[in-house]
């Protein structure tokens, strides 16, 4: 493996660096993955990576030089870079010696979905911070949900920030793109149970029946959910608060109340 890019400067570089943009996704129609982790994790996926981009400095542990072995194998082009180059490709002050590079793939729709007769799926309506969305998708493949579905909104499922924050499970776990009235209905067609969290639900979110087909529905970080999920078509759950605060981070709410649907249905 020979040094192939030593300048920032190179147009190369320019075009990997505009991938940390949403506008440059979806211009390039590709996105960017960083650390050997999120890579390993890319691998072990259905993703096309195209390229990686690597400072052979801080790649001397046998994980980083058996996955770039790997990639090499799979026909991934790996190119070496200096330290200044990684520099500019990093994250911040996060330098982690190797970049990779993969295609969009196309969205998943709900002809997508396999359905079962105890699927469990986690509804985002409109989340849109990316730290969040990563979160719940990390939760998500930690407490055995099938699938994330996402509508009003929650689009921009390739952010670094996302991809670092699910920890690469976002690379594993089926995301399902829809809108509500299609969801609705389909959820109602195929008779799962769904409840949505809410600040006032009357249901305490440990009183809630989690076994079966069931759908746990999330809002948005600054206004909670739309009047889209109403009593005719779920029931409203609340995580009870003792201190000033009135809810908590979307994320962590959606922790709580996946991994009591967890314990339920290890037992039924």
């Amino acid at each position: 493996m020979t040094l192939e890019i030593v300048s920032p400067q190179n147009p190369r570089i320019k075009d990997v660096v505009r991938l940390r943009d949403r506008r440059g996704r979806q211009k390039q129609s590709r996105f960017i993955i960083d650390g050997l982790r999120e890579i390993q994790r890319a691998c072990a996926s259905t993703l096309t990576i195209e390229e990686v981009y690597f400072d052979i400095s801080q790649c001397q542990q046998e994980a980083e030089r058996a996955t770039l072995s790997i990639l090499q194998n799979d026909g991934v082009k790996l190119i070496e870079v200096s330290g200044r180059v990684m520099e500019k490709l990093s994250y911040g002050q996060r330098q982690l010696g190797m970049v990779a590079v993969a295609s969009t793939p196309a969205l998943r729709t709900l002809s997508d979905f396999s359905l079962t007769p105890e699927a469990f799926i986690i509804v985002l309506e409109a989340v849109e911070k990316p730290g969040n969305l990563g979160a719940i998708m990390r939760t998500a493949d930690a407490a055995g949900v099938d699938a994330v579905f996402l509508s009003g909104g929650t689009d921009d499922l390739f952010n670094p920030n996302t991809i670092r924050s699910s920890s690469g499970a976002i690379f594993q776990l089926p995301a399902i793109h829809t809108q509500h009235d299609e969801l609705q209905s389909w959820l109602k067609g195929n008779a799962f149970k769904t409840f949505a969290t809410r600040v006032d639900g009357a249901i305490n979110y440990t009183q809630a029946n989690y076994t079966g087909r069931v759908a746990l529905v999330m809002g948005t970080e600054a206004t909670g959910l739309s009047d889209n999920w109403d009593p005719q078509n779920s029931s409203a759950i609340s995580i009870p608060m003792l201190g000033l605060g009135d809810s908590l981070n979307v994320s962590t709410s959606c922790a709580v109340v996946c991994f009591e649907a967890l314990r339920q249905r290890s037992q039924a």
